[in-house]
């Protein structure tokens, strides 16, 4: 495969044998488009855990990336790990994501056709920053139609047409962080719960994008959000290695005591 790619191998065989890259090799001058960039650097960050360090062959690769983006384009650094629940590949049509990234970029604002379901709807909004999550594109945004922050997903932009008007995002926008903390919210089903353990150790054991975290009484953090799959929920909170108490959601609690029976039937099993 490397052949066909037209580099050049050296081969030695034998019990000492081996291959290595040719010598002399030059990569030729590369040029990618602000979507292309950003989603190699995204993508890449997601799935290789050594990619947000310069120290890192990757990481440093990537280090060269951002420093060659516009500011407003180049994205945050999010903590890596696996993908979430029930995340797959969505194709996303790249021409709508380049137009997207240039919005973000010079600042303007963009009317948008959004489909939900079988309805598509028409909003203005002013895109603060495109940002790749679980192996999904989304867009954070202020939409003025709604007059609220909202988390769009990229794959569900139909149209898209660039507006005169400029706007200023807000100062230290942290884009990774208010995605990951809206993806917590807004389910069917509510969710809150008292952990003891004070934040700064609960942040370790809860993403931003399972519950958005608070301080309680008795140096305790209240964990906030909301989910459409209790038992699915129930699973994330029971790797908590401390005790916690389910003050308010009557489905979450209910399928906390399934899954405690279950453990308790195995382990007696």
């Amino acid at each position: 495969m490397l052949r066909e790619a037209d580099l050049p191998i050296e081969s030695v065989s034998g019990p000492y044998g081996g291959y290595r890259v040719g010598r002399g090799l030059r990569l030729p001058p590369l040029m990618f488009t602000a979507a292309e960039a950003a989603g190699l650097v995204m993508a890449t960050l997601e799935g290789h855990r050594g990619a947000a360090d310069p120290a890192d062959v990757v990481g440093g690769a990537l280090a060269k990336i951002l420093r060659v983006l516009p500011e407003r384009v180049a994205p945050s650094i999010p903590a890596t790990g696996p993908p979430g629940p029930g995340t797959t590949d969505v194709a996303v049509d790249h021409e709508h994501l380049g137009r997207l990234l240039a919005a973000c970029a010079s600042g303007r604002l963009l009317r948008l056709s959004y489909r939900l379901g079988d309805r598509t709807s028409e909003m203005d909004v002013e895109p603060w920053a495109v940002v790749l999550r679980h192996s999904r594109w989304y867009l954070l945004c202020w939409s003025r139609s709604r007059d609220a922050r909202r988390v769009l997903r990229v794959d569900r932009v139909a149209d898209l047409a660039r507006l005169p008007e400029t706007f200023t995002p807000p100062a230290d926008l942290d884009a990774l962080a208010a995605v990951e903390e809206q993806l917590s919210q807004g389910w069917p089903y509510a969710v809150e719960v008292l952990v003891d353990a004070p934040p700064q150790w609960v942040r370790r054991w809860v993403p931003r994008s399972l519950a958005r975290l608070e301080a309680a009484e008795g140096d305790r953090t209240r964990l906030l959000a909301s989910t459409e799959d209790p038992d699915w929920y129930a699973r994330r909170l029971a790797a908590i290695p401390v005790t916690f108490e389910v003050v308010d959601s009557p489905e979450l609690a209910a399928a906390l005591r399934a899954l405690g029976r279950r453990l308790l039937d195995a382990g007696e099993g």
